[in-house]
């Protein structure tokens, strides 16, 4: 006689996929609950006012404000995915990613235009194009210029003192860019330039997270830009950086 194969059960069934599901995420789980007890923080509580004001004014004398200023061109790469040419003074960018590119308006993004593989694109999905290109430029711009945004219109500056009792500089934007109401704790080196911010922000878990802000590099025009960010185990490389003038 014939020996029919064994089917399994229903409920053995469901714990094979449930001892998988667990095999994959437990370890999952367990990594972000230990990164969550040992980085998570509250949001420090600081002071406003003149003394905050002096520090930010602080930093951006140490970094060479003027020479950002009148910068009026900056062009490069985040991440080697996303490349902008940015024409500060005219409040327009264009920026790059896989074969599209979108001339982004700043002020007006409804005068956007999109173009994939270099042809002029007016799609259904025009809107979703510029929408994206406005998320890739005010986070990728941010981790370029974040420090020259301190006196932005809706940002607020408290002066925080740390654990070994030095100065830091709390930051929260109250309103613009992709996720208002992000904050950043700057801390500073012996000579007062960013060396670091700790990050409160929606996109992250865990509050609290240390982005490295060391490795600077001074660009043609004197502005001091990044050149790369360590956050945990990751890297944020910006390459390809070149600023001058506004091409006519």
């Amino acid at each position: 006689m014939k020996k029919q194969s064994k089917v399994p059960k229903p409920n053995k069934i469901l714990k094979i996929i449930g001892g998988i599901i667990i095999f994959f995420t437990l370890p999952t789980l367990l990594f972000f609950a230990f990164m969550y007890i040992k980085y998570d923080e509250d949001l420090p509580i600081g002071e406003q006012g003149q003394a905050a004001d002096q520090l930010a004014t602080q930093m951006l004398d140490v970094l060479n404000h003027d020479a950002y200023k009148t910068t009026d061109y900056i062009e490069f790469t985040f991440k080697k995915r996303h490349h902008f040419k940015w024409f500060k003074a005219g409040n327009t960018c264009e920026v790059y990613w896989k074969n599209i590119k979108v001339e982004l308006d700043l002020v007006n993004h409804n005068n956007s235009h999109v173009y994939i593989s270099e042809e002029k694109y007016i799609g259904n999905e025009t809107i979703d194009y510029i929408k994206k290109a406005v998320d890739l430029f005010n986070n990728d711009t941010f981790w370029l210029v974040a420090p020259y945004k301190v006196f932005d219109p809706g940002v607020e500056r408290r002066l925080i003192k740390t654990e070994d009792n030095k100065d830091a500089l709390l930051v929260t934007y109250t309103n613009g860019g992709s996720t208002p109401g992000d904050s950043y704790l700057w801390h500073f080196d012996d000579k007062g330039k960013p060396k670091s911010y700790q990050m409160w922000v929606d996109i992250l878990p865990i509050d609290g997270l240390e982005a490295s802000w060391s490795d600077w590099s001074t660009t043609d025009t004197g502005a001091q830009l990044p050149s790369f960010h360590k956050l945990l185990f990751m890297g944020l490389e910006i390459d390809d950086v070149k600023t001058g003038p506004v091409f006519d």
